[in-house]
């Protein structure tokens, strides 16, 4: 029987199975002795030693398509970067950080801003437009009454979905709206998940229906830049890949360089400041741990 592990905890790993329900299994030894661990997101054979209690063996990792170390999470289809747009208000370069996160990884976007009756519409216009204008699908919501949250269901039905935000931005209770509008059997998998209303602490996948599933993790408020070379980051933004063909230098780092036409890009309105000059704390970020592995 296959399956999708849902929630890891205490040497247990919950399948769901679909049209069969969630099963409580323990991993066999030979992971250990392997030094595999299963995470959540993996696809599983499980064999199954009580139907009636939902009891399994967890027998097989299946191939994964991509990992995550925070949250450690596999086989995600695509990102939810999700913000308020006020309280906390939005920190745009922590948000240019998950993005370029996943871009290191070739896992696709969407920027979700939450709160939206604590914004004016030219401020919702703004954060819209520089999104837009980079190639991202940008959905403005508010949660807690339910607002846009139909046209942000149907873009996550059939994927799992890896959510990314700092606390306090409205997760929790985008969560429940989703599970609500799903019309989940929230009792059973209540129980079986002991889930409860306190604050996340470990990458859990929400299951939507059989074939939807949502990764509730931890907020965070800090993250630093993934393992990569300097040469990597401009690629990492998407609004500048048309120009990065285009400059006198091959290996042009948009930063000085004369004929530069990422700069000129940036100069000209094609390319928002800010994001050009997040990108340029970024490489000097990236710079500095370069100097620092070869001391």
């Amino acid at each position: 029987m296959t399956g999708k592990i849902i929630k890891g905890i205490a040497g247990f790993y919950y399948v769901s199975v679909a049209g069969s329900g969630i099963y409580a299994c323990k991993a066999r030894g030979i992971f250990r002795k392997d030094r595999k661990k299963p995470l959540v997101g993996d696809q599983v054979e499980i064999e199954v030693l009580d139907e009636q209690d939902k009891e399994a063996n967890l027998v097989q990792i299946l191939p994964r398509r991509n990992a995550l170390i925070r949250p450690a999470v596999a086989n995600v289809d695509q990102a939810m970067i999700l913000f308020a747009l006020h309280d906390p208000d939005p920190d745009a370069m922590l948000l240019d950080r998950f993005l370029v996160t996943m871009e290191k990884q070739q896992i696709p976007s969407l920027l979700c801003f939450n709160k939206t009756d604590l914004a004016d519409d030219e401020e919702i216009s703004r954060w819209m437009e520089r999104y837009a204008g980079c190639g991202y699908d940008v959905f403005t919501i508010r949660a807690e009454k339910e607002e846009g949250t139909e046209a942000l269901r149907q873009r996550l039905a059939g994927k799992t979905t890896v959510v990314a935000g700092p606390s306090g931005v409205g997760k929790s209770t985008l969560t429940n709206v989703l599970m609500r509008t799903a019309h989940m059997e929230t009792g059973t998998l209540s129980e079986k998940l002991k889930r409860g209303k306190n604050t996340t602490r470990h990458a859990e996948l929400v299951p939507l229906d059989d074939t939807t599933f949502f990764c509730d993790t931890p907020g965070f408020t800090a993250l630093e830049m993934p393992a990569m070379e300097c040469e990597e980051l401009a690629s990492c933004f998407p609004e500048f890949r048309p120009y990065l063909q285009r400059c006198r230098f091959p290996d042009c780092a948009h930063l000085h360089e004369p004929d530069c036409a990422v700069q000129e890009a940036c100069a000209g309105g094609e390319i928002a400041v800010e994001r050009y000059e997040h990108y340029r704390r970024f490489y000097e970020e990236l710079k500095e741990a370069e100097r620092r592995r070869f001391r």
